[in-house]
């Protein structure tokens, strides 16, 4: 099944074309990435280490969503500047997802069988891709973008935090999976902490950074020049998503 959706998309790829290095950069990412995740040997690792699948799901919605929708963004006709459907809906969904998927009984759950754990796998980098379309969406609003970017930092790190501070292990899945690399569970559940708490926090970070000009224009100068500066809100995305292609 894998295998035939990376064959899939890489067709996809090449009915696409490349428009320029940069797109063929993007696409081969995309392609490198989504390996690396479920083909390399991270994908095992996975089933014994916690920190390794909180890993695993950084790169899906933190990597591979925002390259996909730089990647297939062209192929989708444009929604009017200001038509957009309002950011925190996908921010809603991808959060509660986030949340029930890396919560004991419901990861369980996933790891009980290949359906529950596919089920797992499609929904949280479909979320994903919904809130980074909306992110990095032509005409989008700064402040909507600085403030849903601010909040996906601040519920990830919340998480991130619950199981870096937590004084026994949550999920029973790894208790007796993580002695032979030398860790504890609980030592294991707290680098995962670590891992969704700060490394997963850059890319929303540089994103809301890149809007901060937009949001703070100078005191002086006419309303003409203010009215240019926040007119450079699309260039400060369009760079956002340059950040992502490398």
């Amino acid at each position: 099944m894998l295998l035939t959706v990376l064959g899939l998309l890489a067709l996809l790829f090449v009915v696409k074309g490349a428009n320029g290095p940069r797109d063929r950069a993007v696409q081969l990412g995309t392609l490198a990435l989504l390996i690396l995740a479920f083909i390399s040997p991270l994908c095992a690792l996975a089933t014994a280490l916690f920190s390794a699948r909180i890993f695993h799901h950084i790169l899906l919605v933190v990597f591979v969503a925002p390259l996909l929708v730089i990647a297939f963004r062209p192929l989708v006709p444009a929604v009017r500047p200001g038509q957009e459907p309002p950011l925190f809906l996908p921010f809603f969904a991808h959060t509660v997802l986030i949340w029930i998927w890396h919560a004991p009984m419901p990861y369980a759950w996933a790891l009980s069988g290949t359906l529950p754990y596919w089920i797992m796998e499609f929904t949280l980098l479909g979320s994903a891709v919904y809130l980074w379309w909306g992110l990095l969406a032509p005409g989008r609003n700064p402040v909507s973008i600085f403030a849903i970017s601010l909040g996906t930092v601040m519920q990830m790190g919340f998480l991130g935090a619950i199981f870096t501070f937590a004084k026994s292990p949550l999920f029973a899945a790894h208790l007796s999976t993580t002695l032979p690399f030398g860790i504890t569970p609980l030592e294991d559940q707290q680098l995962a902490g670590l891992v969704m708490w700060v490394p997963a926090a850059l890319p929303y970070i540089a994103l809301s950074l890149r809007m901060v000009p937009t949001l703070f224009p100078g005191d002086n100068g006419s309303a003409e020049d203010r009215q240019a500066e926040n007119d450079t809100a699309d260039n400060h995305r369009d760079k956002a998503a340059s950040w992502f292609r490398g």
